[in-house]
């Protein structure tokens, strides 16, 4: 894709740039990552506030309740193991098959274990909802199948996410269209259910499909114990900090439907939807950037840190175009997009926005702590957010209800993201680049 584009930039620049083969492999997976996401933000966002203006804050809130429950426990089904295979896949190619078959086999049982903990917590924090329990263990079911994700890595780890993409939105694209026919057919809500555990299980088979129709070799894959072991011992702490961040970022969700009631998650989630549609940006550039960090690394120290410094600031000010102009346009959208019956989404979204700041520069830093070996640091500032917003949720949603959580979250993400790094030896170069970004910001305004 970013070949065609090419052409209609100036020669020179268009020569210098087609020189450097590496930047193109990078552009061309943003290129197809971004347009992925664009389709997903575009159609997505329209089909889900449908939905959520058709089912109404309370049925919409048992959804997100029964969504936010279950990615409570996909950081176990995941085990850490994302980032973790990328890398070994770019350094050690010629153990593919070796990396591949153990991953799958891991997130196999990942997956299962998730499962089985997603059963019991619901059934203890809604012995007398069968129907928040249904949803709960339908959807749980599909962690089993998200293992099929390690080809997802390897295609990260070759640039290559095009296919992918084609793959994912096909499937995206038909089941938006199915939830606009429930809609105007005025299904029940478990009509919506059974199509996301649909749209869930197609992927997992198109991600096998793709990897074959690419030349890959799934009966090539090989678990070893030795890598299982290996594996384990880099994602551990991933998977632990994997579970505080959805602690941290869904517990608020879980415990207003635990604290208030349903129609209280669905205002609060219709806010949230709109403040994390964002997040999409800073994820998509991270992963295409990730294997050229790891690559700068081998290079020197002095370009391994500026790249990350430049990723840090790059990071910083999308963070800054999002949050400044939806604080005062917060009430307006929510108005338009979810109705009356949202209204006080508009209050939640003007402050949820600003956790983006901090959750965005903590992506950037995130990479480092992983090329670095320091997972258990990464593990004690989630676990440090998680007890933050858990216990800041305690205190304020009884006083503040909604309010309350939004303010608990950003204040988290401020906890963890940037204020732990200063208090360790090892991290502190992290605080001091993230300070250097955020210094830097004024300058950027005065030139304007």
């Amino acid at each position: 894709m970013i070949e065609r584009l090419l052409k209609f930039l100036p020669v020179k620049l268009r020569r210098n740039l087609e020189q450097r083969s590496g930047l193109i492999n990078i552009l061309n997976n943003i290129t197809w990552l971004f347009f992925d996401k664009f389709i997903r933000l575009g159609v997505g966002l329209l089909v889900g506030v449908w939905i959520a203006r058709y089912l109404g804050p309370e049925q919409f809130g048992l959804l997100s309740y029964a969504l936010a429950f279950v990615a409570l426990f996909s950081a176990v089904a995941n085990l850490g193991l994302n980032a973790i295979v990328v890398r070994d896949l770019v350094q050690d190619s010629a153990s593919t098959d070796t990396t591949m078959g153990t991953s799958f086999l891991l997130s196999v049982f990942g997956g299962l274990l998730a499962f089985c903990l997603s059963l019991l917590a619901i059934s203890y924090a809604r012995p007398d909802d069968e129907l928040a329990k249904f949803i709960v263990v339908l959807l749980s079911l599909l962690m089993v199948f998200k293992a099929t994700d390690v080809v997802r890595y390897w295609f990260e780890s070759q640039v290559q996410s095009k296919y992918v993409v084609w793959m994912e939105n096909g499937i995206f694209l038909v089941f938006a269209a199915i939830k606009i026919v429930l809609i105007v057919a005025e299904a029940p809500l478990l009509a919506f259910i059974w199509a996301l555990f649909a749209e869930g299980l197609l992927v997992s088979t198109g991600l096998m499909i793709v990897y074959a129709l690419q030349g890959g070799e799934i009966r090539a894959w090989r678990a070893q114990i030795s890598r299982v072991k290996n594996l384990i011992k880099d994602s551990w702490p991933l998977i632990l900090s994997g579970l505080a961040i959805m602690v941290y970022m869904r517990i608020d969700q879980i415990m207003l439907g635990q604290m208030l009631d349903d129609e209280s998650v669905g205002i609060y989630s219709a806010a949230v939807k709109i403040s994390e549609v964002w997040y999409f940006i800073p994820m998509t550039i991270v992963a295409s950037v990730f294997p050229s960090i790891i690559e700068a690394k081998k290079q020197g120290e002095a370009r391994y840190y500026q790249r990350l410094q430049k990723l840090s600031g790059l990071m910083l000010l999308l963070a800054l175009a999002g949050a400044i102009p939806m604080t005062f346009l917060s009430a307006w959208i929510t108005d338009l997009l979810f109705g009356n019956a949202y209204q006080l989404a508009g209050s939640v979204l003007a402050i949820h926005i600003w956790s983006g700041l901090f959750v965005f520069l903590g992506l950037a830093s995130g990479e480092w702590f992983i090329i670095e070996g320091l997972q258990k640091y990464y593990f004690y500032r989630t676990i440090l957010g998680a007890f933050v917003n858990i216990g800041l949720n305690f205190i304020m949603i009884p006083k503040f209800g909604i309010i309350g959580a939004a303010w608990a979250t950003v204040v988290a993400q401020l906890c963890s993201n940037i204020l732990f790094n200063i208090f360790n030896r090892k991290t502190r170069v992290i605080f001091f680049m993230q300070c250097k970004s955020i210094l830097a910001i004024p300058r950027l305004f005065k030139r304007a």
